[in-house]
C-alpha cells in the first residue's frame, strides 16, 4: 500500500485545503484539490507500470525513450469521483474511461446497503484497471464495484486509488478481495465514526463538490 502523505510534500497543502472547513466553501477549489491529489497519485502509480523502449524522431536525430506499454483503464465511482477521475485523466491522457454508479441505501440512521445504479465500462479483460474513488471509508462500495466488474471481465491488475482512506476500509478490502491488486492513498486517516464517516476526514466529498443532494 502506498500512502502519499507519509512523506512531506506539496500534497499536504492540497489535503489540508480539502479538509479546512472555510476553504471547502469554494466548490471549485475543492474539486481542483481532489484533481491535484489524483494527479500526484497517478504519477506515483505510473512508476509501477510496464514500459518498453521505443525510438522517436527529434528534429536532429532518433533517440530511444522508455514509454508506457499500455495505458491503464480508469474507472470512477459517481458522483464524487468525477473531479478525482479528471486528475487521473490529466496524467493518463490516452486512457479509456468508465464510470459506475454506487450509493448507500440507508435502512435506518446507522445501517445501509450498497446499491449499484449505473455503469459504462470500456473493455477490461487482461488490462490494468485504476478504480478511483476519493473516499475509501468502509470499502463496501469498492468491493461491490469490483465484484460487478469481474462478472463482465477479468482485469490483470486492479489499482484502488483514494484521496483519503481508513484502516477499516483497507482491512475490508484485504479481507474480501482476491487476485492481483494494489492500494494507493493520499492519506490513511484514523478511523470511521458510528455513521461510517471518516475521522478526521473532510465530510461528504460529493456534496462539497456539487452541492447537497436530495435524499429519499
Amino acid at each position: 500500500m502506498y500512502i502519499l502523505n507519509k512523506e512531506n510534500s506539496i500534497a499536504n497543502h492540497f489535503l489540508a485545503e480539502l479538509r479546512e472547513i472555510d476553504i471547502q466553501k469554494d466548490r471549485y477549489r475543492f474539486r481542483r484539490n481532489l484533481e491535484r491529489i489524483a494527479e500526484l497519485l497517478a504519477y506515483e502509480i505510473s512508476k509501477s507500470l510496464y514500459y518498453q523502449n521505443r525510438d522517436i524522431q527529434t528534429p536532429l536525430e532518433k533517440t530511444s525513450v522508455a514509454l508506457m506499454h499500455d495505458f491503464p483503464v480508469l474507472v470512477s465511482v459517481l458522483r464524487a469521483g468525477l473531479p478525482f477521475h479528471q486528475g487521473f485523466l490529466n496524467i493518463f491522457d490516452h486512457s479509456d474511461s468508465g464510470f459506475i454508479g454506487a450509493y448507500r441505501k440507508h435502512t435506518d440512521e446507522t445501517n445501509f446497503t450498497i446499491e449499484m445504479g449505473y455503469e459504462a465500462l470500456p473493455p477490461l479483460e487482461g488490462r490494468t484497471l485504476i478504480l478511483a474513488d476519493p473516499m475509501l471509508a468502509t470499502g463496501q462500495s469498492l468491493i461491490k464495484a469490483i465484484e460487478h466488474i469481474r462478472q463482465i471481465a477479468k482485469p490483470e491488475l486492479i489499482i484502488i486509488a483514494a484521496a483519503i482512506g481508513t484502516p477499516e476500509g483497507v482491512q475490508f478490502i484485504n479481507d474480501n478481495l482476491t487476485g492481483n491488486y494494489d492500494i494507493y492513498l493520499g492519506s490513511l486517516d484514523r478511523e470511521l465514526d458510528e455513521n461510517a464517516y471518516i475521522l478526521p476526514g473532510l465530510g461528504d466529498a460529493g456534496d462539497l463538490s456539487y452541492g447537497q443532494k436530495h435524499t429519499r
